[in-house]
């Protein structure tokens, strides 16, 4: 008689239209709706919903991916609230060891991060009393009193805001070594409230928004003249700079200021500096379509070269690689990926889609809703394309039959080397009939077994439609462009809880 039976899997569940799916182990499922999340509501998931199942997530996993994992979402997917809440959540769980503290100083990169990660952290221990910070976790403590040795007199002054938790309530709550005379000046400056007042933008237009002027060109010229100064001063900052191009241009700036921005914007290492989120370039030039200005093709065409910037470092797709990319245009991508963003989950996986397609040589692309349409994605002009593809929505319907997109490559007996769908995961057959697209994915293996499928998950939901642990399928999360070395990691064989777990604290 036999009595070792093989294990039978039991990681079957639903999602979230009922059809069937998988669930995630804890690290993957985690990792997906850390670097998905804007902690906003979506079309399945409200934002404290999310929030209650990552603190879930955190106790189920090893504490030092979670530490691995909070310092990779800050510094390769440019997220800064999320990786505040893995670890206050951390310091919870762990005692004993200095993880917590290591991870603090991994992630706070700016100087308002220090008392965010204050304010939070009174807030997931719920202190109501007059000191709400007391019994301050050791750990945290730690890391914070080392992260204010990172900063100067100027970064302290940008953002020492009264809220909450100020920079003085940290300082004394933390007590930091100072490394220096100079850093003990500061400190000192901090607890009498006389750090100098920061030359920022923001200060800069905010005096001169309060002055009074004989007439509207005298004020019109007064803007003018302020952003050359800004400009020509080189302490814009490249955010600051994508997100006020239509101020720049609407007050009639110089050729010489368009000049230094259209380069500045385009600049291959001031892109890579500026850790920008793919969609930021996308959200700037839709503000600008509507500008009448001389200048804005100019200005176009430097966004355009800098979203550009991002799909330098993609590989493995030669003339001999052949590749299916469609990208989802259901109904529930139709979310802002923030409260304030007006760019949605579809407007990214048409992004990102578009991006990997550039550098493809052997490639179909299309989209996919009640229907699955191949349409050619142009090489160039990225930021323009998103834009046109954008008014089609509609044109495949709003369900997601993902599954159809490989039925079609089986009707032609077409063999591709990577089959990849930017999407929320949320497939399901609006048609009713048997097909899922587990079953069109394992009868495609037959026809070409060394085909690989990428799913690129722009939502986290954390229930795939197939399993992500075999049969050539990859999970893939974020809204970075950084997801691209996932990709390029996964070519060497390895997952991307094995590229967070390189990371170093």
């Amino acid at each position: 008689m036999k009595f070792n039976f093989l294990k039978k899997e039991k990681n079957t569940v639903f999602n979230y239209e009922g059809a069937k799916a998988f669930s995630m182990t804890p690290a993957e499922e985690l990792y997906s709706a850390v670097v998905t999340t804007g902690l906003s509501n979506t079309s399945y998931e409200k934002g404290n919903d999310r929030w209650k199942r990552i603190q879930s997530l955190i106790k189920k996993n090893d504490p030092e991916f979670v530490a691995q994992l909070a310092v990779y979402a800050r510094k390769d997917m440019y997220l800064r609230s999320i990786p505040l809440v893995l670890t206050a959540e951390l310091a919870k769980q762990t005692s004993g060891t200095d993880l917590v503290s290591r991870t603090v100083e991994g992630i706070v990169q700016r100087a308002d991060e220090i008392t965010e990660l204050l304010a939070y952290y009174q807030t997931a221990n719920e202190r109501t009393e007059t000191k709400k910070l007391n019994k301050l976790s050791k750990q945290i403590q730690k890391g914070l009193a080392k992260s204010f040795n990172k900063f100067d007199e100027y970064q302290f002054a940008k953002y020492n805001r009264k809220a909450e938790v100020t920079l003085k309530d940290a300082l004394f709550l933390v007590h930091p070594k100072a490394k220096d005379e100079n850093q003990q000046a500061i400190f000192n400056k901090i607890v009498r409230d006389t750090l100098e007042t920061p030359y920022t933008w923001e200060v800069e237009l905010s005096v001169l928004g309060q002055t009074k002027f004989a007439d509207e060109a005298e004020k019109k010229m007064a803007f003018k003249t302020k952003w050359e100064e800004l400009i020509f001063s080189n302490k814009l900052g490249y955010m600051a700079t994508l997100r006020n191009l239509r101020n720049i241009l609407e007050s009639g700036v110089s050729s010489d200021a368009i000049y230094k921005i259209s380069t500045y914007l385009s600049n291959e290492k001031a892109v890579i500096n500026s850790k920008q989120l793919p969609f930021r370039f996308l959200a700037a030039y839709r503000e600008l379509k509507t500008i009448d200005s001389p200048y804005l093709s100019s200005i176009l065409e430097a966004l355009e070269d800098a979203v550009m910037v991002s799909a330098k470092n993609i590989k493995g797709f030669g003339f001999d690689t052949s590749v299916i990319i469609a990208a989802d245009i259901s109904g529930s991508m139709q979310q802002p990926v923030s409260p304030k963003s007006k760019v949605l989950l579809y407007d990214i996986g048409l992004l990102m889609s578009m991006i990997l397609q550039s550098q493809c040589k052997n490639v179909i692309t299309g989209m996919f809703g009640d229907l699955w349409k191949r349409v050619p994605m142009p090489k160039s002009g990225i930021l323009r394309n998103v834009n046109e593809w954008y008014k089609r929505e509609g044109e495949v319907g709003y369900s997601t039959n993902g599954y159809l997109v490989i039925e079609d490559l089986i009707s032609r007996k077409e063999k591709a080397d990577k089959v990849m769908l930017f999407t929320d995961t949320q497939l399901w057959n609006s048609n009713w009939t048997k097909n899922s697209f587990e079953d069109s994915w394992n009868r495609y293996k037959k026809i070409a077994p060394d085909a690989k499928l990428y799913i690129f998950d722009l939502a986290g939901y954390g229930k795939p439609p197939l399993d992500v642990k075999k049969n050539d399928v990859y999970l893939i999360a974020g809204w970075s462009d950084k997801i691209f070395d996932v990709l390029n990691a996964l070519e060497d064989r390895k997952s991307a809880i094995q590229v967070i777990k390189k990371v170093v604290l």
